[in-house]
């Protein structure tokens, strides 16, 4: 499923072909996607296809289309401090994501069957956590994933104001899936070939809405052959973050609404990712000779017994005149994180600061 963009170079050039064809329309949007590299979900070996617009397995590990986690995440209208629960969670690229958005008062859960995929999940937002600059630029909500059946969900869970199911949903589960939501949450799921938005308007009310259509594998049924019992799924529950961790979030919000201040006239929102320089491609036109004979014209290159001497020298002659005329390629500055710059430049004890930085590598 996929292709419905080109391909980009690079994580910023995929987004721009889903803003030009219209997958992405939000601002929030589109930074969470730039704001996260799709090839750090990749394996090694496969990070040549990670900016092409189509899905991607390997064993148990699988990641939709980029035009289908963008339709996704634009139907689920996401806002600052809602509670997302993701079934079928998958590598954790898309709850990433999310956490962007959600900041650091959302909820982030994620449920996956596979407990190979679940490693890998923690490992992938290990290195997100430690490595991206990404991380200083927003509030993030990290995820908590649990693995077991998402159809075997504890009756006594949480209700959750955005859900997201990764595999196709029978039309026989469409009211379990319902019941995940709190009044006015968002519901959005692969529900009989069609991506599907379900709003619930009140205890016992729902508008839907039928987004495009797509192909996902089932949701696995439930096996209770082995023990004749279910296997309830308990998902994590929303801890109460202490008054240490919020005093480091509301220093690091002062701190960002400094430098955005400070950086306002040169960059406009700070979130936005810096400028960048393409090299143009220069193609060389031939120059073709028409000629006219007895009613049929001919578009062929006729050349001089001078020309067969020289072509080789004036080619060079062109070639060197292109170097010396090119204007220097532009390269954009290394990105710097200016978040990490003033909290070292604080006049603050070394153990302050790295906390302050939640002891990042970078």
């Amino acid at each position: 499923m996929g292709g419905a963009v080109s391909a980009g170079e690079d994580n910023d050039e995929l987004i721009d072909n889903l803003k030009e064809a219209q997958y992405i329309r939000t601002e929030l949007v589109e930074q969470a996607f730039r704001a996260i590299d799709r090839a750090d979900y990749y394996l090694e070996e496969f990070k040549d296809n990670a900016y092409k617009d189509l899905a991607w397995k390997h064993g148990n590990i699988h990641l939709s289309a980029p035009c289908i986690y963008s339709e996704v995440m634009e139907a689920l209208d996401l806002q600052p401090g809602l509670s997302f629960l993701n079934l079928d969670s998958g590598t954790g690229y898309l709850s990433s994501m999310v956490g962007l958005i959600l900041g650091p008062f959302g909820v982030n859960h994620g449920v996956e069957l596979h407990s190979d995929v679940i490693e890998y999940a923690k490992q992938k937002l290990d290195f997100f956590i430690k490595t991206s600059d990404s991380f200083d630029k927003f509030e993030f909500c990290e995820p908590s994933f649990v693995t077991g059946n998402c159809l075997e969900i504890s009756p006594d869970c949480t209700q959750y104001d955005r859900v997201y199911c990764g595999a196709g949903v029978q039309k026989e589960h469409e009211d379990y899936m319902k019941n995940l939501l709190k009044v006015g949450g968002i519901l959005v799921m692969p529900l009989e070939e069609k991506l599907t938005k379900i709003t619930r308007t009140g205890p016992s009310a729902w508008e839907t809405k039928k987004i495009l259509a797509v192909s996902f594998a089932p949701l696995v049924q439930p096996n209770h052959a082995d023990s004749g019992k279910s296997r309830l799924v308990h998902l994590p529950p929303v801890a109460v973050r202490s008054l240490q961790d919020l005093a480091r979030i509301a220093i690091r919000g002062t701190i960002k609404k400094i430098i955005h201040q400070e950086t306002m006239g040169k960059n406009g929102n700070g979130l936005k990712n810096p400028p960048r320089f393409k090299r143009r491609r220069v193609r060389r036109r031939r120059m073709e000779t028409i000629v006219f004979l007895d009613k049929e014209v001919f578009a062929s290159r006729i050349s001089n017994p001078s020309d067969d001497n020289n072509n080789s020298e004036e080619f060079e002659d062109e070639r060197r005149e292109e170097e010396e005329t090119k204007p220097p390629e532009l390269k954009p500055d290394p990105p710097v994180n200016f978040l990490r710059e003033k909290v070292l430049s604080l006049p603050l004890p070394d153990p302050l600061k790295y906390y302050l930085l939640y002891y990042r590598e970078k």
